[in-house]
């Protein structure tokens, strides 16, 4: 293999694994070797993810969030919106969000951003309380 990489799910670190019943957040980045790209695929049983939980943000760093089904809620800053399949958000870094799934259905979303080797991220506590 010289000019590409290949990862399965398996080769890919489940962020969520320390939260049972969270669904998975599979980070794709470390198994392909990227460099540039943050790449990461996110599973959201119905009813999981930020509400009555902790906003966060990365400071200088562009987000998207692409929701390929279901419907997922996002809080960023005071803005509450619903979003469903085929749509991309982008946060800029400047505001903390949250993402929940707030229907009946499971959700699947992507995650792309650049990869930073020295990427920050700030927590607001009680951000998105019920």
């Amino acid at each position: 293999m010289s000019g590409y990489s290949i990862a399965r799910r398996e080769d890919a670190v489940d962020w969520m694994a320390q939260y049972p019943g969270f669904g998975e957040m599979r980070w794709y980045t470390e198994a392909l070797g990227c460099t540039q790209v943050s790449f990461s695929w996110r599973s959201m049983p119905a009813g999981t993810g930020g509400r009555r939980s902790y906003g966060h943000r990365h400071p200088g760093q562009e987000e998207i969030y692409f929701v390929i089904s279901g419907t997922v809620t996002f809080k960023i800053g005071d803005d509450v919106f619903e979003a469903g399949p085929q749509t991309a958000v982008r946060m800029t870094g400047e505001d903390f969000y949250s993402v929940h799934n707030d229907a009946d259905a499971e959700a699947e979303l992507l995650l792309f951003s650049t990869r930073l080797e020295d990427a920050t991220t700030e927590q607001q506590p009680d951000f998105w309380p019920d």
